[in-house]
């Protein structure tokens, strides 16, 4: 939701989750090896967004998430994916806090680990040296937050 409210601010295009739209397709379990034609399907609808953006090109999720998923789930992760990482960078990432409350949805796991990956998102964009800030705030007052540092960051 985020995201969306971002592009809409900045009058920018967006990416979604390519995820949802992968899964909500399948008509079988996802597997592992469908983690890495998510991240391939993220990167190629990012790539094609490229041409309808401003200066700004919002991304819903990237391939941090990707990677933290697969281990997660798997125990490892690609080397398409970490070797797409090194070379796929971002300006700015933003990472939600996990202060609003948890929304049952059929594609979310993980209810009762959220601290826990957080922190995962958090190690990994910190050991990778990318910039990052933590978008924390209810309603409205997430989207202020995330629009602030954005045109801190950027000096708008």
């Amino acid at each position: 939701m985020l995201a969306e409210q971002l592009a809409e601010h900045y009058h920018t295009a967006w990416v979604p989750e390519y995820a949802r739209e992968y899964i909500d397709h399948l008509d079988r379990p996802y597997n592992r090896e469908d983690i890495l034609e998510i991240a391939k399907g993220q990167i190629r609808s990012e790539v094609s967004k490229c041409g309808q953006a401003n200066d700004l090109l919002i991304c819903d999720t990237e391939l941090i998430v990707t990677k933290i998923w697969s281990e997660v789930k798997y125990g490892k992760c690609d080397p398409w994916i970490l070797n797409t990482l090194e070379s796929h960078k971002y300006n700015l990432y933003l990472l939600c806090d996990i202060d609003l409350p948890w929304e049952d949805d059929p594609q979310r796991e993980n209810p009762y680990d959220r601290e826990y990956l957080f922190n995962l998102y958090k190690k990994e964009l910190t050991n990778r040296a990318f910039p990052f800030f933590v978008i924390s705030g209810f309603g409205n007052e997430r989207l202020k937050n995330a629009i602030r540092i954005i045109e801190t960051f950027f000096a708008f």
